[in-house]
């Protein structure tokens, strides 16, 4: 009886020793262990995914890749999968599992000595507070932490939530964190959509996901599935047939097809830019935003096409500045080949390596597969070698001429020749990355939504915005806000403006100034119309001497083009710098009939939990909410709060001047297309920035096109010939698709039938005649005289000016006689002369030199 007392009491002190002990290191620990309290309203790193205008995912910005799904919508499969695999006793425990300790100390026991890891007991909740509130370290110490952690977690949290916490945040591989994006990146479905095999594989993967890659160690991970599949079984989670039907698939990953992300690489940098500086980079990375861009993803697959068709076409007419790579010995080419990392925007043509250079019908190429081609001579003929100055060498006559035995070059498949016949397969022409880059804007000229960006040839070479970015001057498309300047005092688009040679002399030493015209001709009294339309320099610099650079530069600001435009003359001519951005959002101000816009890449955004944080269109819009819409109910009112920037009626004659561009002047190759258009062609000094910003009355694009280090395009390189063709191909798909539609012509106005030649009423039988729009007032009459602005400030009446008239004239016979045409007087000061008369007889002077003026 004494010794069963005894054994008793020392039971009871070893009893009360172990919880004192356990007291002990409870209260010892304790006095670090982090915050668990704040689980209640953490919310774990989610990913801001940005969206087309379409609905399809265009990009995701996140420090670790998560979508966050609430427990009450995450399919009870999956949920039993990781119970199964994770923690069978969950919803029994207290935070620690006395059963699974017991079994893990048991196994450790059994494999002492042996090379195997130790094997853990850790419940979920435990697996909570290590990833949440510890770290990985693997010691006694973060074990004791972790337990008392887990214990606490289970006071303080119900089941579902801490089970919503970790089915959230674990990492499984593939950067995904929580079982949603893994859902995505490993098999490309939701969560709902998942079947046994691929559910029990996900929850195979929290220990250790690197050790169960689906295609490194597919063996390893198809066993850990299929035992995750037996336990499901055994929880009678699923049935013995699903079991076995489930352990039979074979496992595929699935990823996500490209045809289901909208690629726009630009696009969607300018959205994280605009984010980042709405929202910080926290809020971007982990704020789980929705942002639904403005992007149009057909719009904006034809312009990058557009784009890089242009650049390579340039880049053609330019020359081959020789192959990408070398190869001196071809034993296994093909997989010297492979192992040669292809330059940056390379992609989607293919290295190709010369093996025989000697057939004069073409070269001999290997492909990096072992597969062998031909590139034909005319695939080659192009290739002419790029001299400086944008100049090329020789024709081609051999294939030799242009790659040698052993250099690596880069190919496209071929299928037709420039004849249309089918080539042989295996027939390939040459390619070459340009050198030159560009870029382009689309945007709506009602609401300033962008609906397409590119920034240059490839995001891979550069991500660097040519469209956002690139300060570059626009040389000629700044003309037509100098003539809405113009128009804004009381001019006309009959108005005549001397084209003669002019000159300024700034004074202080500088040179004398004289601009010409592109074609280095003069033309004598010239309709404003024409002006623009054949883009004459001249006659612009006239306009602003005439009319003051300080109201040349309040318009240009008022319309967002430069921020300060420096008053001197030569920045009438574009001298001033800008973006492609900024100077198509002004186009759009006239497209839309003078109105402000602002430009903006993004609709909307919402917060992780769908609420909107950011809409672009502010407009109040009474009854737009929850209506059922039905046949004939009418559309609500939106008020149209933009700010009026310009008079509608002044505007409209601008547009109507630039539909000339395209119908008669610089963008003529336009007016095939049979739509209405209108823009504005512009090449600067040296030819070194080439510009086109054409609209429809719904729709501006604008285009650029130069080197990042500015250098002269080439000597017969313009706005023309390099930035319309990338318009027209952009644009020609949309045009199909719409009906056409005329610019609306706001009220106000009054339409007069004039020759376009030179500005006078149209009289019987003029083929050439069209509808002029006119502030009521200022239109032509049969009677009235002829003013000329000769720039000097004043208007002169019966001025002369002889001698032939170029053929680029707009049909002015051989004396270059102008007959009577009216300039009114209000505003710009221009009087009319009271005699009759127009005839043109004595020459000009040699200048028509113009006073200081305050201006450069």
């Amino acid at each position: 009886m004494r010794l069963l007392l005894s054994l008793l009491m020392a039971a009871v002190m070893l009893v009360l020793a172990g919880a004192g002990a356990l007291v002990y290191v409870i209260d010892y620990y304790d006095q670090d262990l982090p915050d668990y309290t704040r689980l209640a309203s953490y919310e774990p790193p989610v990913t801001t995914r940005v969206y087309a205008g379409d609905g399809r995912l265009m990009a995701e910005f996140a420090s670790e890749k998560r979508i966050f799904v609430p427990i009450r919508d995450i399919p009870k499969r999956v949920i039993s999968a990781f119970l199964a695999a994770e923690d069978k006793n969950f919803y029994d425990h207290k935070g620690i599992d006395p059963i699974g300790v017991a079994r893990a100390i048991v196994v450790n026991l059994e494999n002492f000595g042996s090379d195997r890891r130790p094997v853990g007991a850790s419940t979920i909740t435990q697996q909570v507070a290590k990833n949440m509130l510890l770290t990985n370290e693997v010691s006694y110490v973060r074990k004791i932490k972790e337990a008392i952690l887990a214990v606490r977690i289970e006071r303080a949290f119900s089941k579902d939530r801490i089970l919503e916490l970790y089915l959230n945040e674990i990492f499984l591989g593939f950067r995904s964190y929580g079982v949603a994006m893994a859902a995505l990146n490993y098999f490309n479905k939701s969560l709902d959509e998942l079947s046994v095999a691929e559910v029990a594989y996900l929850a195979a993967l929290p220990k250790a996901p690197t050790n169960y890659h689906p295609e490194r160690q597919k063996e390893a991970a198809t066993a850990r599935r299929n035992w995750v599949i037996s336990r499901m079984a055994e929880d009678g989670a699923i049935t013995a047939e699903e079991a076995r039907a489930a352990q039979a698939e074979p496992l595929t990953v699935r990823r996500r097809g490209e045809g289901e992300v909208v690629t726009a690489d630009y696009f969607a940098e300018e959205v994280r830019r605009e984010i980042a500086k709405l929202y910080g980079e926290q809020a971007l990375y982990e704020g789980g935003l929705a942002v639904r861009a403005s992007v149009d993803p057909k719009l904006q697959e034809q312009t990058t096409r557009a784009l890089r068709d242009g650049l390579i076409q340039y880049d053609r007419r330019h020359g081959y500045r020789g192959p990408v790579g070398r190869m001196e010995n071809f034993d296994g080419w093909a997989k010297k080949l492979a192992a040669m990392p292809a330059p940056a925007g390379a992609d989607p043509w293919h290295m190709a390596v010369v093996l025989k250079d000697d057939d004069p019908a073409g070269l001999d190429v290997g492909l990096a597969d072992g597969t062998r081609g031909r590139v034909p001579l005319a695939e080659l003929r192009w290739a002419r070698a790029w001299k400086e100055g944008e100049r090329v060498g020789p024709d081609i006559r051999r294939p030799s001429d242009v790659a040698k035995l052993g250099d690596v070059i880069l190919v496209e498949a071929a299928a037709k020749d420039e004849k249309g016949k089918d080539y042989p397969a295996n027939t390939y022409s040459l390619r070459q990355i340009p050198a030159v880059q560009g870029g382009m804007v689309a945007i709506d000229p009602h609401t300033g939504r962008v609906l397409a960006m590119v920034g240059g040839y490839s995001h891979a070479i550069s991500a660097f915005n040519r469209a956002t970015q690139a300060m570059r001057q626009p040389g000629s498309t700044f003309k037509p806000f100098v003539y809405l300047a113009a128009l804004e005092t009381g001019l006309t688009p009959a108005t005549l403006v001397m084209d003669a040679p002019f000159e300024y002399n700034p004074g202080h030493g500088q040179p004398i100034w004289r601009p010409e015209n592109f074609s280095h001709e003069f033309y004598g009294p010239t309709p404003m119309r024409v002006g623009i339309e054949k883009s004459r320099n001249v006659m612009t610099v006239r306009l602003a001497q005439h009319i003051g650079m300080d109201k040349v530069k309040a318009l240009v600001e008022r319309f967002g083009i430069v921020d300060n435009l420096q008053p001197y003359l030569p920045m009438a001519l574009g001298a001033g710098e800008t973006t492609v951005l900024r100077l198509t959002t002004a186009y759009a101000m006239l497209d839309n009939g003078g109105k402000r816009i602002t430009p903006t890449f993004i609709d909307r955004v919402q917060d992780r939990n769908g609420k909107t944080i950011f809409r672009h269109d502010t407009r109040p819009c009474e009854g737009c909410s929850n209506i059922a819409w039905k046949p004939g109910l009418a559309a609500p009112s939106v008020p149209d709060g933009r700010e009026r920037i310009a008079d509608p009626r002044t505007v409209y004659q601008i547009v109507s001047m630039l539909e000339g561009v395209v119908q008669r002047g610089t963008a003529a190759k336009l007016a095939a297309l049979g739509k209405p258009l209108a823009g504005k062609t512009g090449t600067t000094n040296d030819s070194v920035d080439a510009w086109f910003v054409g609209f429809t009355p719904d729709l501006v694009i604008g285009t650029y096109i130069g080197f990042d280090k500015p250098r002269s395009l080439g000597p017969k390189e313009t706005g023309g010939s390099a930035a319309v063709p990338m318009f027209r191909e952009a644009i020609e798909a949309t045009l199909r698709e719409r009906p056409a539609v005329p610019f609306r012509m706001p009220p106000g106005l009054r339409l007069v039938k004039v020759n376009p030649d030179n500005g006078r009423l149209a009289e019987p039988g003029d083929r050439r005649s069209i509808w002029e729009a006119f502030v009521p007032g200022t239109e032509p009459t049969a009677d009235q005289a002829v003013a000329v602005l000769d720039g000097s400030g004043q208007t002169g009446g019966n001025g002369s000016w002889s001698g032939e008239v170029p053929g680029a004239g707009y049909g002015e016979d051989a004396s270059g006689s102008y007959s009577a045409l009216p300039v009114p007087s209000a505003g710009g000061g221009l009087q009319a002369p009271a005699a009759a008369g127009g005839g043109y007889g004595a020459p000009p002077p040699a200048a028509a030199t113009v006073g200081t003026g305050g201006l450069y």
